[in-house]
């Protein structure tokens, strides 16, 4: 099989799933440089999973041998440095959110275009098992027509466990722009593009304490940005959806994500995994059925969508966590906040393509 050759930049704690999955399950992809601007990061990443070269950015940017690069730097420098990969010449996949300002996400586009390049977004939970058999079951009509969905994304933010959570709280981050992404993604997976929204937010808590057992245990955070974040999603299929997601909640039993059809409701799993209990309550029944899963990939795939850009790349189709669907969501998040400013619905400019979902049948670790 041929290979594409990848190097990664950013070399932080979300960066070892990636590199796991990449070298253990697909085949098509060859990691074979990572960089950082903490390069002794990059040499521990590099050393423990034996990947054959660490350097600095640059010096990943200028290897000619690598076609991909994967961008996990933090949020606030996402469009800086897929910038900066596209101007080397090179493919690039960035985790989400696409970018923190909606002018540098369509920058990145418009580069993108005008270099022939491939741009990549996260999440690529949706093109899990869980997610997939939704897609599917809506597809074939399981609930009908989709006319309406719930989603909730309810917690007490990351202070409480995270050494340095501050980020958190800053452009960029709060629960929308941080959790945000893999419900928005995922409606979108199953419902299709999003026509227009109507947000409300607040602050709920100016300052958060660091509850982490480290060295900066007890120091305050300044909050930046909403809190607890609740929308309606108004979806070109006709669908409605609400959304809520929230650092302000210290419990909740709502469900993650519900799909409601003409002929039934869908239970969907946790849009932050790859798995889980995927159940149907179909028209005329009293019961729940749980649908087992007909797809691969139920554990932590971090990095499919990678491997799926990878696969496209050489076959000339397109890629499923595009930088199209990556874009649409950030700009659903920023109307979304921005609605709850100006108190008004606010129509998107964009839109994007349904990804298209996976064949069956396909044998663990490839996608064609």
């Amino acid at each position: 099989m041929e290979k594409i050759k990848v190097g990664i930049v950013g070399c932080g704690t979300i960066s070892s799933i990636y590199i796991k999955v990449l070298t253990e399950v697909f085949e098509i992809i060859d990691v074979v440089a990572c960089a950082d601007i903490d390069i002794e990061k990059a040499k521990a990443k590099a050393e423990e999973f034996k990947i054959p070269k660490y350097c600095s950015v640059e010096q990943l940017l200028g290897d000619s041998e690598i076609k991909l690069v994967i961008n996990l730097t933090i949020p606030s420098v996402h469009a800086d440095v897929c910038m900066s990969i596209l101007e080397a010449g090179k493919h690039v996949y960035v985790e989400k959110p696409f970018a923190v300002v909606l002018e540098d996400g369509l920058r990145v586009l418009n580069k993108a275009k005008e270099k022939g390049l491939l741009v990549g977004c996260a999440p690529d939970t949706f093109l899990g098992a869980g997610l997939q058999m939704c897609r599917k079951l809506i597809d074939e009509g399981w609930i009908g027509t989709p006319v309406a969905a719930t989603a909730f994304m309810m917690g007490h933010g990351p202070e409480d466990w995270h050494p340095n959570p501050d980020f958190f709280y800053k452009a960029g981050g709060g629960p929308l722009f941080d959790m945000g992404p893999y419900y928005i993604t995922a409606f979108i997976s199953m419902l299709g593009p999003i026509k227009s929204v109507m947000g409300s937010a607040t602050v709920s808590f100016k300052e958060r304490i660091i509850g982490n057992q480290a060295s900066r245990y007890g120091e305050k955070i300044k909050v930046e940005v909403p809190t607890h974040v609740a929308a309606n999603l108004n979806f070109h299929s006709g669908a409605v959806a609400t959304l809520i997601t929230s650092f302000d909640v210290w419990g909740s039993e709502v469900p993650r994500i519900e799909i409601y059809g003409t002929d039934g409701t869908l239970s969907v799993p946790d849009p932050n995994g790859f798995y889980g209990p995927v159940c149907v309550l179909r028209k005329g029944t009293t019961e729940w059925k749980e649908i087992p899963p007909l797809y691969s990939y139920v554990d932590n795939t971090r990095g499919l969508g990678v491997a799926d850009m990878a696969y496209a790349l050489l076959s000339g189709r397109k890629h499923r966590a595009s930088g199209q669907l990556g874009y649409h969501v950030l700009e659903a998040m920023h109307a979304i906040i921005n609605s709850s400013s100006e108190g008004r619905t606010l129509d998107l400019v964009s839109t994007c393509e349904k990804p298209a979902p996976l064949p069956l049948g396909l044998l663990h670790g490839r996608l064609d």
